[in-house]
């Protein structure tokens, strides 16, 4: 019998894999179905999450040993190994344990005839220890490479950190540590609809530093809160929530009855800003371009009077006091909350994004009506998804919007980051109409 967290992890390894699906939406799933005490939930999370994040290094080190090319290596096969490497490197888990289940695992998976393959893998891994293999594959690469290798990134990925904070490597440094370090999970006390302390209270966690409504927790499964399941609250990130509350306190003269939120899709910051638009009696209009992901919106905000639209965004008519562009994007901001998505990214995909989010600023700037405000949001640091995108235009100094929150950039646009705030990435210029 293969042990139920290891053979949950896998699973989520295969989906991931085979089925492309994403970790945060397939795992809670796989713990539901599987059944595991809540100690087993978290090895399982841990291992899954844990060698998603770290596959690009896992997979540099077990080229190193194998006398084949891993292209060559069954799919099935490949991620034993990876799961198995992750928990002989980067766990606490005895190097003998970790090749021994990894073993068992593979023999109750039907890869009867894999098991010496792995077990022989697995021990010339088990050789030396994570920052031994780093040191060794990276003594031929730039330190900026060596620094990408040692924290699981993609070197571009490590290039576009480095960029958005001015070539410091230390600094660049810290922010790939935090980026592959489990994060705590952000919640969200609807406004109206629930006392930030109590979700405190409920949930064990403490309040966020910055945004009134958030509440931090350190582990647990959110979802088991009732608070969450009853939807007067809901897991979203501290630094989502400051960037659609810039947009709210932004100063505005004239009117202040019709909102816009661009690209809704899932909802979230779509709800934080219905909860507020309520209590100061404007209106929200949604917007989204896929059925599925409006159907989501219209879920998130069904406790309030929101205006669900489909439709491309750029076709958009009509006139609005503010708008909320949290563009399409690379998702680098986030790579912590979707550990696949790192080595599902590729440079040249930045492009195709940069031109989409040009013409989604233009269409936004083109609504909103004169002496409106447009808050132009994306979860990545990425320079050509963020200040190349706002250059040139009517920037209002969004450092204000973002009271008591530290190192927040030299401005007018705010850039959070893992190692400074504990939230994603989030950049968030204010433009004016």
């Amino acid at each position: 019998m293969a042990d139920p967290a290891r053979l949950t992890a896998y699973r989520l390894l295969r989906g991931v894999a085979e089925n492309h699906a994403y970790a945060n939406l397939l795992m809670p799933a796989l713990l539901a179905e599987a059944r595991l005490s809540t100690r087993d939930a978290a090895l399982a999370t841990e291992l899954g999450y844990g060698t998603l994040r770290a596959q690009g290094t896992l997979d540099a080190i077990l080229a190193a040993c194998v006398d084949r090319p891993l292209s060559t290596v069954d799919a099935s096969v490949l991620d034993l190994l990876r799961l198995g490497a992750y928990q002989a490197l980067r766990t606490r888990v005895p190097q003998h344990a970790a090749v021994a289940t990894t073993v068992d695992l593979a023999r109750a998976r039907g890869k009867a005839r894999a098991a010496g393959f792995v077990n022989a893998v697995l021990r010339r891994v088990a050789e030396a220890d994570w920052d031994e293999w780093t040191r060794r594959l990276g003594e031929s690469a730039s330190p900026l490479g060596r620094l990408a290798l040692r924290t699981a990134h993609p070197e571009w990925i490590a290039a576009a950190f480095a960029d958005a904070l001015g070539g410091d490597l230390a600094e660049t440094e810290a922010v790939l540590v935090a980026d592959d370090t489990r994060p705590q999970t952000h919640l969200v006390a609807w406004p109206g609809r629930l006392e930030r302390d109590a979700l405190v209270a409920e949930s064990g966690g403490m309040p966020g530093p910055w945004s009134p409504y958030a509440v931090r927790m350190e582990g647990g499964d959110p979802a088991q809160l009732p608070s969450v399941r009853e939807g007067r609250a809901a897991v979203q990130d501290e630094g989502s929530q400051l960037c659609a509350l810039a947009l709210v306190a932004a100063p505005l003269s004239g009117p202040d009855e019709q909102w816009l939120d661009m690209c809704a899709g899932p909802g979230g910051k779509t709800a934080l800003l219905a909860a507020t638009a309520a209590a100061r009696g404007a209106v929200v209009v949604a917007n989204e371009l896929h059925p599925h992901r409006a159907e989501l919106v219209r879920r998130a905000t069904a406790p309030w009077d929101v205006a669900v639209r489909i439709g491309d965004a750029r076709e958009l008519t009509g006139s609005y006091d503010r708008v909320l562009l949290d563009a399409p994007c690379t998702g680098l901001g986030a790579l912590r909350r979707r550990p696949e998505a790192r080595w599902r990214r590729d440079p040249s995909n930045v492009p195709a994004l940069a031109a989409l989010q040009r013409e989604l600023l233009a269409a936004a700037l083109r609504v909103v009506r004169p002496g409106g405000v447009v808050a132009y949001v994306a979860c990545s640091p990425h320079l050509a998804e963020t200040r190349d995108i706002v250059a040139g235009a009517a920037l209002v100094d969004a450092r204000p919007a973002f009271p008591e929150v530290p190192e927040v950039g030299d401005g007018p646009a705010v850039q959070l980051w893992p190692h400074r705030h504990g939230t994603d990435a989030m950049f968030c210029a204010l433009l004016r109409g």
